[in-house]
């Protein structure tokens, strides 16, 4: 029998995909890659894969690397898609292809399946990942197939097939909207979230942050060090990069920071509407952004900020694994290497107030910006200065004039 990958998840979709696959003549191997899912019997989900005739099934506990070598490096751009999503779905999706392909390569697999729709970003992140890294790797996407689709039009029809075939699902036929969770954030889309005229951060159950309102009336302070751009310590104590983002998931969750309500571009061409809560990743960006404020000189601060949309666009697109991005991460890496310093931050009602900063290789010298007298600074140098910049305008000034 051929056999197959898939990216698993014990839900109705995937558990639908398996009991699919196996129909089609595949032997299944299941993988649960573990992205900081909340709420999930990882061994439960092990259980109910063997039980529904998975030719084997693991889990992949991929946390620290998803937080390391992922979400990290994209923080340090400064990458925030259409100015502010902070990319926490879109960058898991690549280290999920890569792990369902060790273990496809390790088992002999002929193909990689997955669960996501033919209208989404997914289906182009997973796709896009695992053929850059296995140019001859096949996907299977059942949601693009077209018997698929007529076999299952809607869930009531999936929850139907599981019954017959005993997979244990909780499901119920309506959902008022669908959400996607890991260590980095949660979102929230489709349903009533839909209709743009509904207030988006009424309608979800939000999971890690308390709303601005019901947060404390006191400020809350939280220290965030910094070594070469890398997130290091939390509050003067050493931590590793997951404990870092779970740690300032819950402290800046219950001060209501990190939501996110969106009309976004997809990939695909449509538009659609999401809304996210990510507080732990919001508070290393502003953290991560008054460092830089203090290290990072002019010209090099505002290249990297004209090329951060485009770190951005790839990795919501899904082009992680290609020539360009791993030019663009060499070039960050390089700019990064003076990124060091200590943050204090105060967190109140959803507001992020900067209370402090300190790094020893800052540039900000005080006696050179204050504007009393003395430092080195000379203001008369000013007057060739600007003779100098105003040259070309004043030349085009005499040949083309202006009304004024």
């Amino acid at each position: 029998m051929p056999s197959c990958v898939l990216a698993y998840s014990g839900g109705l979709d995937t558990s639908v995909i398996l009991g699919w696959l196996q129909d089609e003549g595949y032997d299944v191997h299941c993988v649960y890659v573990d992205l900081g899912q909340p709420g999930e019997d990882r061994e439960a989900v092990l259980k109910k894969a063997h039980a529904c005739g998975a030719k084997s099934a693991r889990i992949v506990d991929v946390q620290e690397e998803l937080c390391r070598d992922f979400a990290f490096p994209v923080m340090q751009w400064q990458a925030r898609y259409e100015g502010v999503y902070l990319l926490g779905t879109s960058i898991a999706r690549p280290l999920i292809s890569k792990i369902c392909l060790q273990v496809a390569r390790e088992v002999g697999a002929d193909a990689y399946a997955h669960g996501a729709t033919g209208k989404g970003n997914d289906q182009c992140r997973f796709q896009l990942a695992a053929e850059a890294l296995e140019p001859g790797v096949k996907i299977i996407a059942p949601w693009r197939i077209e018997r698929y689709r007529a076999k299952f039009p809607g869930r009531t029809e999936m929850i139907a097939f599981c019954a017959e075939k005993n997979i244990p699902v909780k499901a119920s036929v309506a959902k008022p909207y669908s959400s996607d969770e890991n260590c980095l954030h949660i979102s929230y889309e489709a349903g009533v979230l839909e209709d743009p005229k509904t207030t988006g951060v009424d309608v979800p159950d939000f999971g890690m942050t308390v709303s601005p309102q019901q947060a404390p009336d006191k400020i809350e302070h939280v220290t965030i060090g910094f070594e070469h751009g890398v997130p290091i310590t939390l509050n003067g104590k050493p931590v590793s990069p997951l404990t870092m983002v779970k740690e300032l998931n819950t402290i800046g969750g219950r001060n209501g920071v990190g939501r996110l309500d969106m009309i976004e571009n997809r990939f695909v061409g449509m538009k659609s509407r999401g809304v996210y809560e990510a507080p732990g990743m919001t508070l290393l960006y502003e953290a991560h952004r008054y460092v830089e404020q203090l290290t990072l000189d002019r010209d090099l601060l505002h290249l990297r900020d004209r090329l951060s949309p485009e770190i951005a666009e790839m990795v919501y697109y899904g082009f992680w694994y290609t020539a360009k991005m791993d030019a663009l991460m060499a070039f960050n890496r390089q700019a990064q290497a003076v990124v060091t310093g200590e943050i204090k931050l105060g967190l109140y009602k959803g507001n992020i107030i900067v209370c402090s900063r300190t790094s020893p290789n800052s540039l900000y010298d005080d006696k050179i910006a204050s504007m009393e007298a003395g430092g080195s600074y000379n203001q008369t140098d000013a007057e060739g200065f600007l003779r100098i910049m105003g040259l070309p305008g004043r030349v085009q000034g005499r040949v083309r004039s202006r009304a004024y």
